[in-house]
């Protein structure tokens, strides 16, 4: 059988990934079409009086910081560089983000040098945890940011409301209830193209009365592989589709009851891995209770439910050809899944000058692979023949509570504590490594879990004598290792202690501290933190020959760093913005650096508007990264070197047609810049990069964009 016949049988059993693939200029015409007839409805609504949305002319480069420690942006406004396709790529542009990048989506995000689980992430209140023991799926490729209404990020252990963890930030997408006072609806929809063959469409529309609405919001994007600035083409192509049906009820105007189902999938090239992402495949479904006003202490009872599904199948035969030699010689493919269940209750009660908000959520997930794992020539041959097996399981139950009180005019003191039980289990009967050698799990069937508090206060203070709020912030987060930490690392010779039995809870304290000032045309903040990390959870690659092995420790570590920006109306049609970001880390145990921490961050902007035009430029500039731990990092990506500082300038454009229409525009690296990021997965081997070569980022890429709502 030719390599070629065998790719396309393995790529047809296993994968359900686009059944139905027409010819990428098909979809165009269909989605221009769709336009065209949204674009008819929009003038027979306006005709008819219906409400409608103005657009801004606005391209976001930079969000700032709002009130203490939070960010909140509405992920729909178009963003420079190109829009983005996954969660990760749209969070940079907050100062502090960065991600790990390993091709054109995808990427996984950090915040301020911390990654992973660290990072408590949600939709619409629920969490969706990928499946991939090295986090190809991560859990923001999932995300569509364009499909939710609002992005809220809080920085540091200072909120206990949305789950355990979330020592570095807690992060949350969410869409609002529809309201309609009589009869009516809306439709919002987008239209990109760009550089690389970059197709990106998507449409929002809802519809309902004052009873309740139905809502539909369904995107795809695509593109093939980028070309970097030294011309060269990178493996880094993708497409992705989403899909999510809302139906609520609103029987008054206190009460909402709202159903979500959703479901998509998707492929991704990576320059950085040995295989490719065949199949991204999502399930979802949410239930969410809301009652307001039912006294004068007891104002608010939320409930939620969600359940999330990830079947992922990677492959080196769908998106590229087997190398032929060495480890991936011959076609590979493996298929995991994730399955999430979890809730959440809880209740705002307000007296005078407080208020509390307390509840409990609960969330139970597991995970599973099918047998053979890896090759294909083993055995792996149909979905029939390889049989699913369970590997992990894990349940976490916790009780919260968050309480304000305004102690006097301009004070707040904001205060909380959680109690989290977490558990694992390890169902994997046999290890094995990847010399073929099987042997029996020492820790088969065994359970683990901890009990874990958290709790955080914070005083805010309005200053008397300029339009400024101080912050002081002490929070302390305890975290249960995650999938990665306790199941991804390589497994040791026989009789060797896993990672399962030795990685303890991680624990952070804490001093988050900044200022917020806004008077006439001038704005600034700045946000700060010094924090010590008690049983960091550490990776280690090993070289050993041809191929390396991962192990996992705790050690403890030192981090301090901050962010800080403004802007400054210069004229009513002119205005300036920057930003600076910086993130440091010490390994206490080895006296070294942290690793995986991002180098020191700059933006620059500068934005005309006048009336329904705008224009801007913004100059993102990145210092080089010297302080590095070379072999160590986390699942994804390892410190391999120091890397070299980079300036990028890009320009934007917008137009209003009307309030229902706006033409955005852009030119990414508009000086065609060769250049990499720090946090890097590296290439691949099997596309002839060295070890150590860091993956180019795009070279000048080109877009436009077409919003209407009505």
């Amino acid at each position: 059988m030719s390599k070629n016949t065998f790719a396309h049988e393995a790529r047809a059993c296993l994968s359900v990934t686009f059944v139905l693939r027409p010819l990428r200029r098909y979809w165009r015409l269909a989605h221009l079409a769709l336009l065209g007839s949204v674009a008819g409805s929009a003038v027979a609504a306006e005709q008819h009086q219906h409400h409608s949305l103005e657009l801004t002319p606005m391209i976001i480069t930079g969000v700032a910081q709002q009130s203490p420690l939070t960010v909140v942006t509405d992920p729909k406004i178009p963003r420079q560089p190109v829009p983005a396709s996954d969660a990760g790529d749209y969070l940079q542009t907050i100062p502090g983000f960065s991600a790990v990048r390993g091709g054109g989506s995808n990427s996984d995000p950090v915040f301020r040098g911390m990654f992973g689980s660290r990072l408590n992430m949600l939709t619409n209140g629920g969490v969706m945890l990928g499946a991939c023991p090295s986090r190809m799926d991560s859990p923001s490729s999932y995300i569509t940011p364009q499909s939710y209404d609002q992005l809220t990020v809080i920085k540091g252990p200072q909120t206990v409301l949305w789950g355990p963890g979330g020592s570095a930030a807690t992060i949350l997408f969410e869409r609002e209830p529809e309201r309609f006072s009589e009869f009516g609806g809306r439709v919002d929809a987008s239209l990109l193209v760009g550089s690389d063959g970059r197709f990106d469409r998507a449409i929002d529309a809802a519809t309902g009365s004052d009873l309740g609405y139905l809502r539909l919001l369904a995107n795809r994007s695509d593109s093939d592989n980028y070309s970097d600035g030294n011309g060269d083409r990178l493996h880094s192509r993708w497409d992705k589709w989403s899909s999510d049906l809302v139906i609520g009820w609103t029987p008054d105007t206190d009460t909402l009851l709202e159903l979500t189902a959703g479901v998509g999938d998707g492929e991704a090239a990576y320059a950085g891995r040995g295989m490719d992402g065949s199949q991204f495949e999502r399930e979802s479904l949410g239930l969410r209770f809301e009652r307001e006003n039912l006294g004068e202490v007891l104002q608010k009872i939320e409930a939620r439910l969600y359940y999330n599904y990830a079947d992922h199948v990677m492959d080196n035969f769908s998106l590229r050809t087997p190398s032929g030699s060495g480890m991936m010689a011959n076609p590979m493919a493996s298929n995991v899944d994730r399955r999430t269940l979890g809730g959440r209750v809880a209740g705002t009660w307000a007296w005078d000058a407080y208020e509390l908000v307390a509840g409990i959520d609960a969330q139970t997930n597991e995970h599973r692979k099918r047998a053979p794992a890896f090759s294909i020539m083993g055995g792996y041959t149909s979905h029939e023949r390889a049989s699913w097996s369970k590997d992990a399981g894990f349940h976490n139950y916790g009780a919260f509570g968050e309480l304000s009180w305004s102690a006097a005019e301009g004070d707040r003191v904001i205060g909380g504590a959680r109690l989290d039980r977490a558990s694992a289990k390890d169902y994997r009967q046999q290890l094995s490594n990847s010399m073929g050698g099987n042997w029996a799990n020492p820790s088969a069937n065994s359970e683990r879990s901890d009990t874990l508090p958290s709790a955080f206060v914070r005083y805010e203070h309005d200053l008397n004598d300029l339009p400024a709020t101080a912050y002081l912030g002490l929070g302390h987060a305890q975290r249960f290792p995650d999938y990665w930490e306790l199941f991804s690392a390589s497994t040791g010779p026989v009789g060797s202690v896993q990672a399962f039995e030795t990685v303890r809870p991680e624990k952070t304290t804490q001093l988050d501290f900044g200022i917020q000032y806004e008077q006439g045309p001038l704005s600034m903040w700045a946000s700060g933190y010094v924090g010590q990390v008690r049983d960091y959870i550490l990776f280690n690659y090993v070289p050993m020959g041809m191929m390396t092995r991962t192990s996992v420790d705790n050690v403890e570590a030192r981090i301090m760093g901050g962010e800080l920006g403004g802007s400054y109306r210069l004229s009513p049609a002119w205005k300036t913005d920057a930003s600076l970001a910086y993130a440091w880390g010490e390994n206490r145990s080895d006296d070294r650096p942290m690793p995986q921490i991002p180098p020191l961050e700059g933006r620059l902007g500068l934005t005309y508007e006048r009336g329904d035009w705008s224009a801007a430029g913004l100059w993102r500039v990145v210092a080089k990264q010297s302080r590095v731990a070379e072999g160590q990092g986390n699942v994804t990506s390892k410190d391999f070197g120091d890397s070299a500082g980079f300036g990028v300038l890009s320009v934007n454009g917008a137009y209003r047609l009307n309030k229902h229409y706006r033409v955005s525009t852009g030119i990414d690296n508009l000086l065609d810049k060769a250049y990499s990021e720090h946090l890097n997965q590296a290439g691949s081997a099997g596309f002839g990069y060295a070890a150590d070569t860091r993956i180019n980022e795009p070279g000048r890429t080109y877009w436009a964009r077409v919003d209407l709502s009505f």
